[in-house]
């Protein structure tokens, strides 16, 4: 089974940045899509972005796009989501999350989910 990790969520005010990191048990997250998605309060989870296990190929959620960037390490071990230029919707528990489907953005196309790191942008 597949560890996740997240971290790197706090209170930022809008317009900051922060850097979200998801750490894996597996060695090496190749064969697996890796994305991250976010639950809003009161609000389904939903996805954010993703990345192939190649990591030659990123995909986002349209909210998100210029904003938020999604990288893996060279060991491919660690999911990293760069998120600038926050706004109060961004407000989320943010979880990464590992899929065998490439360009998968459903929730129930991923297998193994960390548990969560908070996101909070105030206005």
């Amino acid at each position: 089974q597949v560890q996740l990790v997240e971290s790197g969520g706090g209170l930022v005010q809008a317009g900051d940045s922060l850097r979200l990191a998801c750490a894996a048990s597996r060695r090496t997250l190749s064969g697996y899509t890796t994305a991250w998605f976010r639950q809003p309060p009161g609000k389904e989870r939903e996805f954010v972005g993703g990345i192939t296990g190649s990591g030659r190929t990123r995909y986002y959620a349209e909210p998100v796009k210029g904003r938020f960037t999604i990288s893996m390490n060279n060991a491919k071990t660690t999911l990293y989501l760069q998120m600038d230029s926050l706004k109060p919707d961004d407000t989320a528990v943010y979880y990464c999350a590992t899929g065998p489907r490439a360009y998968g953005r459903r929730p129930t196309e991923y297998d193994y989910w960390g548990q969560g790191t908070q996101v909070t942008v105030s206005s």
